[in-house]
């Protein structure tokens, strides 16, 4: 994996062998960036990364200089991949890693955020509870932005408060938003 562009740029790092955890593609990780650089001022934004896994997205956002980073996994692992990754980085005290179940973690945090990026594992059953959650605990600011990868066998289309998708190969982002 690496860190496409930012103050970490080119930095590479290796994911251990039966990882517990599939990350976004460079490929589609350049894709969304791009996309997102092109919307939005990524240096004032707060994000919440949930099933961080590796932690590629969280530390893309870092690179880019995002104002707060919150990476949460339920995974020890990743946790603990995530926590050595950024020491080695040099990035430890621009991101709080948490070790909770995502839909956990929404039910209980009182923190809210400008983009919450979620990568669940691609068996995934519950993208629909975990919109519901962010969108009825009113997890996003004022134009927050809640982006859901997934398959291209998965259709989100119909959850409430969907805005677009943006497919990246087999990788797709629905962008999810606040109904005014």
């Amino acid at each position: 994996m690496r860190i496409i562009r930012g103050k970490l740029k080119s930095r590479r790092f290796s994911i251990p062998k039966k990882f517990p955890s599939r990350p976004t593609t460079d490929f589609a990780k350049e894709g969304l960036f791009n996309f997102l650089e092109n919307q939005l001022y990524l240096d004032e934004l707060e994000v919440l990364d949930l099933c961080a896994g590796t932690g590629n997205i969280s530390f893309e956002f870092i690179s880019r200089d995002t104002k707060k980073v919150i990476a949460v996994d339920r995974d020890y692992n990743c946790v603990k991949f995530i926590r050595e990754t950024s020491k080695s980085f040099g990035i430890e005290e621009d991101i709080e890693v948490i070790k909770m179940d995502i839909l956990q973690y929404l039910n209980k945090t009182e923190k809210t955020f400008d983009l919450i990026f979620a990568d669940p594992p691609y068996d995934y059953k519950s993208y629909d509870k975990l919109a519901e959650i962010v969108f009825s605990r009113n997890l996003l600011n004022e134009d927050g932005i809640l982006i859901l990868e997934h398959s291209k066998y998965v259709d989100l289309s119909s959850l409430s408060n969907f805005d677009k998708v943006k497919p990246y190969g087999n990788v797709i982002f629905s962008f999810f938003q606040q109904s005014n």
